[in-house]
């Protein structure tokens, strides 16, 4: 099969909104949580989150367009135009027959459900007459972005989005992989995009008990890994990378940064929200993904894991770890950057890919920050890279990303070596 390779990157999150802010955030161990600004949380029992700071939408897109668009496309709009404008394509110059986007994202426009609802029943309090945005249905699903993408680009290839929870952006990309690498595809566009700190979807996870409730100390309440970690961090944002045949790319003189070398999916097949208690899916997608890479467990240097900070998912990861990679596992390193940008959802597979993706290019391994207290029930030997980055060579790294539902994808990432 065809290898494909990575010439571009698009980042927008929590603690920065490109590429080299987040790596500056990622490696100086930066927390992106703090009290929520979006709409006043007062009487949530969560009052905080991993926002997006510092953007407004209008400084990217044009205003009339911003107004058809929900948040989620607004972040994947800008994040795939950073990775277009790094990877240098010139659209004028490749076979747009051949060029796709696939999007991931777990929820899609929930800030529009929630809002242009809102708006439609108060015409009926008011009117008696319900009048519902014309733009709705088009804001709100979830393979609107990829559609928006495509015509932005003119990428008439392969279009779609995956849905599958918190795994929709990993699969996104191991999707792209696959159709460049089985010769349907020579450039793609992939990566995932979430905006769900809104009143609907702080109250939804609240109310499963899934979220942190340290509203005292915001930026120490992701503590993955941690004895006294109490549920996740809800964040937003988006990250996006252009994956290109190798052969396709060297021939226009591209900027290779890394080669995908393998992916996994599996399923848990065991709970609609709980992971597998002894990690048994988690264990089998890196597995697949390393046979699929044809690499040994040795070769891995760095797993940045789903690590949400719940009790029972990174007990679950680490066993799952030493499961897979047995002694090597303790000379891995391994962290949750979770803990600095928050769980975002549908988008965690891409921004944790491109921190892989930092880690190999800046042999450094971004930290997992928040550690206070070790956990008995995890082996604490791992090196979950507490508190402060690692300086080591990188030459192949795996992301895990699990979703509620039981889906997991991984991904691996090696240096380009020509």
């Amino acid at each position: 099969m065809r290898r494909v390779v990575v010439t571009g990157l698009g980042a927008l999150t929590p603690i920065g909104n490109n590429v080299n802010e987040y790596k500056d955030g990622l490696f100086n161990g930066v927390s992106g949580a703090d009290l929520i600004t979006h709409f006043d949380p007062q009487f949530f029992k969560t009052k905080f989150a991993c926002e997006v700071k510092n953007f407004t939408v209008t400084d990217h897109l044009d205003r009339k367009e911003a107004r058809r668009m929900d948040p989620f496309t607004h972040y994947a709009m800008v994040t795939a135009a950073e990775a277009m404008e790094h990877s240098g394509i010139d659209t004028n110059k490749i076979d747009l027959d051949r060029a796709g986007v696939i999007w991931g994202s777990g929820i899609g426009g929930f800030k529009t459900i929630e809002t242009d609802v809102e708006s439609a029943y108060e015409t009926l309090k008011n009117k008696n007459l319900v009048r519902y945005n014309p733009f709705l249905i088009p804001k709100l699903i979830s393979d609107i972005a990829p559609g928006y993408i495509s015509i932005k680009y003119g990428f008439r290839g392969i279009n779609y989005a995956t849905v599958s929870a918190c795994a929709s952006s990993t699969h996104a990309i191991g999707n792209a992989f696959d159709y460049i690498r089985w010769n349907k595809a020579d450039v793609m566009i992939c990566g995932g995009s979430e905006a769900t700190v809104t009143k609907a979807g702080m109250g939804g996870f609240s109310s499963m008990k899934a979220l942190s409730e340290r509203n005292d100390d915001p930026k120490t309440a992701s503590r993955p890994f941690d004895l006294d970690r109490e549920g996740f961090v809800l964040g937003e944002g988006s990250g996006a990378l252009i994956l290109e045949e190798y052969e396709h790319a060297k021939a226009r003189g591209a900027n290779i940064i890394v080669e995908i070398a393998g992916s996994g999916m599996t399923a848990d097949a065991h709970h609609i929200t709980a992971p597998h208690p002894e990690g048994l899916g988690a264990s089998n997608v890196m597995k697949l993904a390393l046979k699929d890479a044809e690499l040994n467990a040795e070769d891995i240097a760095y797993v940045n894991v789903h690590g949400t900070s719940t009790p029972l998912g990174d007990k679950a990861e680490a066993k799952a770890i030493l499961s897979v990679f047995k002694d090597h596992a303790y000379d891995l390193n391994i962290s949750s950057t979770k803990s600095m940008t928050g769980h975002l959802l549908g988008a965690a597979g891409a921004v944790e890919s491109i921190a892989g993706i930092l880690a190999i290019l800046n042999n450094t391994v971004p930290p997992t920050i928040n550690h206070f207290t070790d956990d008995p029930d995890i082996d604490n030997k791992l090196n979950f890279t507490f508190n402060q980055s690692q300086e080591r060579e990188v030459k192949a790294m795996i992301s895990n990303t699990f979703g509620f539902g039981g889906h997991n994808s991984s991904i691996i990432f090696k240096q380009f070596n020509g």
